[in-house]
């Protein structure tokens, strides 16, 4: 393996979804730019980095190969595959034409008891800014924004945004947390569900406008 692995907390457990638990977090740290384009990693390697054992690293990096987010290279590991900018800028204005009005639109549908169930996952988003811990970051953000859409009644919909989140690349949110700024960016899910709960279509749009702009703006740079 190549470079240094990223800093992946421990995962502990057994069954069904402990290898889905894996390939999240290894997922998680993929779009948080922990795990570089180009360097290659070995399964031994990355399960050292979260205590069990090589097997359902490699089951997940397999995984994560059959949605090209990695490459296998014979008798070494994997190769983490690089995105575009013109690719980052393609997704982010594909979700802006989703998330932004679908958002907006539950400021007037959404259940406000729905809504509020929201809150511990945004302050879990700003605890793990406040620890500069960016895969907790990444999952609670992917976590709070689909269940965020769920709420529109559209399933299919929650899955394009998944897949667009998961080919994404935040290459600058390590720099964010070095300059005290994520923490911020993190607020913003607050903010939003604020917004929500005023029943303000247009606040829930401009601080959805904000908050994905930082995609290509302030999480931009490599």
């Amino acid at each position: 393996m190549t470079g240094t692995p990223p800093a992946l907390r421990s995962i502990g457990g057994r069954g069904p979804s402990y290898r889905e638990r894996v390939a999240d977090a290894l997922r998680a740290a993929l779009i948080a730019g922990e795990l570089r384009p180009g360097e290659v990693y070995s399964a031994p390697g990355l399960a050292a980095r979260f205590g069990v054992s090589a097997t359902p690293v490699r089951e997940a990096m397999l995984d994560l190969a059959k949605q090209g987010l990695v490459d296998t290279v014979p008798n070494k590991g994997f190769r983490v595959t690089a995105v575009s900018d013109r690719q980052l800028d393609e997704y982010t204005h594909v979700r802006s034409l989703i998330e932004i009005p679908t958002t907006a639109d539950l400021a007037v549908t959404a259940d406000p008891v729905a809504l509020e169930a929201l809150r511990p996952v945004a302050e879990e988003i700003v605890t793990a800014a406040a620890a500069g811990d960016l895969i907790a970051y990444v999952e609670a953000d992917q976590r709070f924004h689909l269940g965020l859409l769920a709420l529109a009644g559209n399933g299919h919909l929650v899955e394009v945004v998944r897949d667009l989140r998961q080919r994404a690349r935040l290459y600058g949110l390590t720099a964010l947390v070095e300059q005290g700024r994520l923490e911020s960016s993190a607020e913003e899910h607050l903010e939003l569900l604020d917004a929500l709960l005023a029943r303000d279509p247009e606040a829930v749009r401009a601080v959805m406008t904000r908050h994905l702009g930082h995609v290509r703006g302030l999480w931009a740079a490599p």
